[in-house]
């Protein structure tokens, strides 16, 4: 099951990298009635708020993913449900109708005027990029990389890899006589070396 938890961890990873360059990205182009029709850019992290942390914490989920425990692969596996569905139905709700307070701020940044009636009477015409669909389709990934890190995760070979194990925990005789330091070491285990 090595290559379960390496597809999971490179989906979730390539999930969360997507909504980070996304979030930099144009997603909105806002034309305003001004007199000059003045075009404005709205990137990701603007139009949707929650996109740049979540794509971070997915980021984070998909590294720890390779390195944690059976218990915690199943927490992170519905952590990563839980921000593929957040981020997705917000990406999906902009995909279907941009509401103007997606793109207030960036309004009121270039014309000074806030308020969502007062900006909303300002915008003729809103268009969307391609770079919602991707953060959508990247959510996609997310959520099936999290659901098949739940279903897979008891048959992940569980603990750390044999090259970074000990001598001791790999079950291989040192030839030496037991001494202070390897009882120290029993006992940072949690083993009883007086046992």
């Amino acid at each position: 099951m090595r290559r379960a938890r390496s597809t999971a961890v490179l989906a979730m990873l390539l999930a969360g990298a997507i909504g980070v360059i996304a979030s930099t990205q144009t997603w909105i182009d806002v034309t305003l009635d001004d007199g000059a029709q003045q075009t404005l850019a709205v990137p990701g992290a603007e139009a949707l708020p929650v996109l740049t942390p979540l794509s971070l914490a997915a980021l984070a989920l998909g590294a720890a993913l390779s390195i944690v425990g059976p218990v915690l692969r199943y927490v992170f596996g519905a952590l990563g449900v839980l921000i593929a569905a957040l981020v997705g139905v917000g990406t999906a709700q902009l995909l279907v109708s941009p509401p103007v307070s997606a793109t207030a701020a960036t309004v009121t940044d270039a014309t000074g005027i806030s308020g969502t009636d007062a900006v909303g009477s300002l915008v003729t015409d809103l268009s969307l990029t391609p770079w919602p669909a991707v953060t959508l389709l990247a959510q996609l990934v997310l959520a099936a990389a999290s659901v098949f890190t739940v279903v897979t995760a008891r048959r992940w070979a569980s603990g750390a890899s044999r090259k970074y194990r000990t001598a001791t925990e790999a079950g291989a005789d040192t030839g030496r006589p037991h001494d202070a330091i390897d009882s120290w070491d029993d006992l940072s285990r949690g083993d009883d070396p007086t046992a």
